[in-house]
């Protein structure tokens, strides 16, 4: 059963026409509203000009006070004004210099006043130096008078009574007024932008269906990957051939679960070494910066090193293929255990701790997606870490195994070419994973969801255990290809990893320092959170180029195994769906985040994910 949530009251309507405020001045100009966001109380709206910016309420006035302001000071005669001027200039006592002056200083107002309610309401177009501005970085023009202006006021220091009557007579002149106008509107965008809105707390829109969606997913996950192992089991791997199922005692043995643990703690371990260099993830919340060692290349080396220490003292390998269905339940049972611990110390966590898509206040929801967003013990990050170690590096050891098994049951001195293919695309994977391990920082998984159920069983369960699929399907049903098929099928996954990896460099490059000079030639369209959305280069060919090149590598670590079943392509057929719903996910965050501006961006790039297709 879904909850809906009570909306507070807006106070503008969509398609009304109001006075919107143009940021960073006093002016007002005719505006209509398009569209409000609930989660961060902003309305859209758009200018005359076509201009599409997100105001606060307190940015929007109606017309009609605006209207009335004008008839009022229109009310006063012109030849009163001219009288009240021409008095102004005479010399005259000092008893009524008093009364001149605060005439002046209403005239003045009404004036401004003026100014304000009369000038075209077609906003300013953004020069070049305004684009300076806004970015913190003075023009020219804007130095020179910084330093003049600083000259002059060494010269001649009025004192703090001076500057007292200026301000309260309105002595000042309008040039002068309107730089201290400007000034301060430019500080005003320069603390919005350090110190964003803090966005609502609670998780109003659930995903994967909601609380019975997330409860039948715990149960579907776990079985689909106990079933498709059981598949590669048997002779005629088809789908519909349904495996029997196995007696209960033979799918636990506590010696493999020990065996798993001992894999677990040995990646911790390397995990706490202090070698690597420290870097900041992104921004959360609270404006936090947390601190990660990048040292996941040095652990995939020294597990190499342990591995190769293992096999050279004839430690048999393919111990893991010949229980790897055990393998695959002590995973499960260790990740659900996991996921307990992770719920329960997060109900001790502070609100601005908790994951903003795992906040719903539904037990079941909120334990399948995470409800801490960043557990930690000390300094150790437990969803950063099962994100790279464990599961990803276990993939490697698992494929390696299933090479070795093969050989053995084969008796073959050399592995076959479908393995070589399909281990050495994999390591590829997994090494360019592992060296580019910052890159992880920017990604969903760590900026947005929760460690729960659902990363734990993927990390640890999902990704070692059925990414490993095809290796562990070869060795059950060998498959003979020749060379030229071989080449072919190398060259389909060089072509999909360089997609993958030139698109999430490019990605990753800008995210950190959009000002980089090696991405000037990078496009862009502005949006109102301050980022800019990417409209050249890869992601002007499509939406997510990254999802077009983990397809193509899918599919060509599946070509190896044949046409004879399709079993070794769910792995393809799992991967499409995966990425069509994170591609969900990410239009509909991208949407509620950037609003306009990802309305404008999907019309300049029309494509998702296949060119000319979706």
């Amino acid at each position: 059963m879904y909850c809906f949530w009570k909306m507070p009251n807006r106070k503008y309507a969509d398609g009304e026409v109001v006075m919107g405020r143009w940021p960073g001045s006093v002016l007002y100009y005719e505006v209509q509203v398009t569209s409000y966001d609930d989660a961060s109380h902003l309305y859209t709206v758009k200018y005359k000009d076509g201009t599409e910016l997100a105001l606060k309420e307190s940015d929007i006035r109606l017309q009609s006070s605006f209207k009335q302001r004008k008839s009022q000071s229109s009310s006063s005669s012109p030849s009163r004004r001219s009288r009240s001027r021409s008095r102004s200039r005479s010399p005259g006592r000092p008893a009524k210099g008093r009364r001149r002056s605060s005439s002046h200083s209403r005239e003045h107002k009404e004036d401004k006043k003026k100014i304000i309610q009369e000038t075209s309401l077609a906003p300013p177009k953004p020069s070049e130096n305004n684009t300076r501005r806004y970015n913190g970085e003075p023009d020219s023009t804007e130095r020179n008078d910084t330093s003049s202006k600083l000259l002059e006021q060494q010269k001649l220091k009025p004192d703090v009574e001076m500057e007292r009557v200026l301000d309260q007579y309105s002595l000042r002149s309008r040039r002068e007024e309107k730089k201290k106008e400007e000034i301060y509107a430019e500080k005003k965008i320069f603390e919005a932008i350090k110190t964003p809105e803090k966005p609502s707390s609670k998780t109003k829109e659930l995903e994967f269906g909601g609380r019975f969606g997330t409860f039948m997913l715990m149960f579907f996950l776990p079985a689909t990957v106990l079933y498709l192992l059981l598949m590669c089991k048997q002779d005629d791997p088809s789908l519909m051939n349904f495996p029997p199922l196995p007696a209960l005692e033979s799918l636990w043995e506590t010696k493999v679960f020990g065996v798993f643990l001992l894999w677990f703690f040995f990646q911790a371990l390397f995990y706490l070494l202090p070698i690597g260099k420290v870097v900041e993830g992104l921004p959360l919340s609270n404006g936090r910066k947390l601190q990660y060692r990048i040292n996941g290349f040095y652990a995939f080396l020294l597990t190499a090193a342990a591995i190769g220490t293992l096999l050279y003292f004839q430690f048999e390998l393919h111990y893991l293929y010949d229980h790897f269905v055990q393998f695959a339940v002590s995973a499960a049972a260790f990740s659900m255990a996991l996921s307990i611990y992770l719920y329960i110390r997060s109900l001790k966590a502070p609100e601005e701790d908790l994951a903003p898509g795992g906040n719903s206040g539904y037990l079941v929801y909120d334990f399948f997606t995470g409800h801490e967003l960043n557990p930690r013990i000390g300094s150790f990050d437990l969803k950063y870490f099962c994100e790279l170690r464990p599961g990803l590096i276990g993939w490697v050891v698992i494929n390696l195994a299933m090479l070795l098994a093969e050989m053995k049951i084969h008796n073959q001195s050399m592995p076959s070419l479908s393995m070589i293919l399909v281990n050495s695309f994999q390591l590829l994977y997994v090494v360019d994973a592992l060296w580019n391990e910052e890159a992880v920082l920017t990604t969903m998984d760590i900026t947005h969801d929760g460690f729960g159920f659902m990363l734990a069983f993927g990390d640890l369960v999902w990704v070692p255990f059925v990414y490993s699929l095809q290796a562990f399907y070869l060795v059950g049903h060998p498959i003979a290809i020749s060379w030229p098929v071989a080449a072919a099928i190398t060259i389909l996954n060089c072509i999909g990893y360089y997609i993958f990896r030139s698109a999430n460099s490019q990605k990753n490059n800008f995210r950190r320092n959009p000002a980089d000079p090696k991405l000037s030639y990078l496009k862009v369209i502005p949006t109102a959170t301050g980022k800019g959305l990417l409209v050249t280069g890869w992601w002007g060919f499509v939406r997510h180029p990254n999802y077009l090149g983990d397809i193509i590598m899918a599919l060509a670590w599946s070509l190896p195994c044949g046409f004879n079943h399709i079993l070794p392509y769910f792995y393809v057929i799992y991967f499409i769906c995966l990425l069509v719903h994170r591609e969900a996910r990410d239009e509909h965050h991208c949407k509620k985040k950037y609003g306009l501006a990802w309305e404008r961006y999907c019309q300049r790039v029309p494509y998702r994910i296949f060119p000319y297709i979706y």
